[in-house]
């Protein structure tokens, strides 16, 4: 149990039935906007591991404090459920490094960022545009969000915040696929990509020539999100082949 930092629940939040956002205090722990935590709880009686820890990814900007964590509960997981369940004050446990490459510093220069998330993986797009970072590398950002229920489309305050404070140079979309909903596109962002709807409600091209697209979310989003991109000559980044498109899948 060296290796982990032990942190104190600084609050909690149900957004709906199944989603919630948990705040840890643990100065210790230090991150890149985007990057994800390894969170844990005492192992039960037998297992092999004294700890059980998943990853989560910051929903805070590393500027700020307490770290907090936005998730939905899977019923017959082993850690999800017992999170939700801590109150104020309980211990919880984390890696004192976090991990992952889904961050500013990852991606090229060009002129529009956009970040396309389905469900809790709007997460660390919201760690990340709470930072200077991409407002200093690139003259747009759009935020897409896309959730099957309206009730889904959490964080309204933070993403207020966050168009705000940059006025003209940030686009907020959201999708909800089952249901109408004021504001909101319907269906599913691959298919808003392939004809050119989304372009056309952000007022910006995605394009190679002007745009990378960063991608969080469920599998199904991630890859066919990939091949309507694909169509339009984007292709994945890698650091030794620069592309259009980074990827983080998120469930």
């Amino acid at each position: 149990m060296s290796k982990w930092v032990q942190g104190r629940v600084a609050g909690t939040r149900q957004w709906t039935q199944n989603l919630y956002s948990l705040q840890v205090d643990a100065p210790e722990v230090t991150f890149e906007a985007g990057q994800f935590a390894r969170i844990a709880l005492p192992a039960p009686p037998g297992s092999r591991e004294a700890m059980l820890g998943r990853p989560y990814s910051f929903v805070n900007s590393p500027l700020s404090a307490p770290h907090e964590f936005y998730f939905i509960i899977v019923p017959e997981g082993p850690l999800s459920p017992r999170l939700a369940a801590l109150q104020p004050d309980a211990p919880v446990w984390m890696l004192p490094r976090a991990n992952g490459f889904f961050t500013v510093a990852e991606l090229p220069q060009t002129d529009v960022l956009w970040c396309l998330a389905t469900g809790t993986g709007v997460g660390p797009f919201l760690s990340i545009l709470r930072t200077p970072d991409p407002w200093a590398r690139f003259s747009r950002c759009v935020l897409v969000h896309a959730v099957r229920h309206a009730e889904e489309l959490t964080y309204q305050e933070a993403i207020g915040g966050i168009a705000a404070a940059h006025s003209g140079a940030f686009s907020y979309i959201p999708f909800v696929s089952r249901e109408k909903h004021p504001g909101a596109l319907p269906g599913r962002i691959p298919a808003a990509i392939a004809d050119g709807s989304l372009e056309l409600r952000a007022g910006a091209a995605l394009t190679p020539d002007n745009a990378h697209a960063m991608l969080c979310g469920n599998p199904a989003m991630v890859d066919d999100t990939q091949l309507a991109l694909a169509a339009r000559g984007m292709r994945r980044h890698r650091r030794k082949e620069p592309g259009h498109v980074t990827v983080e899948t998120y469930w």
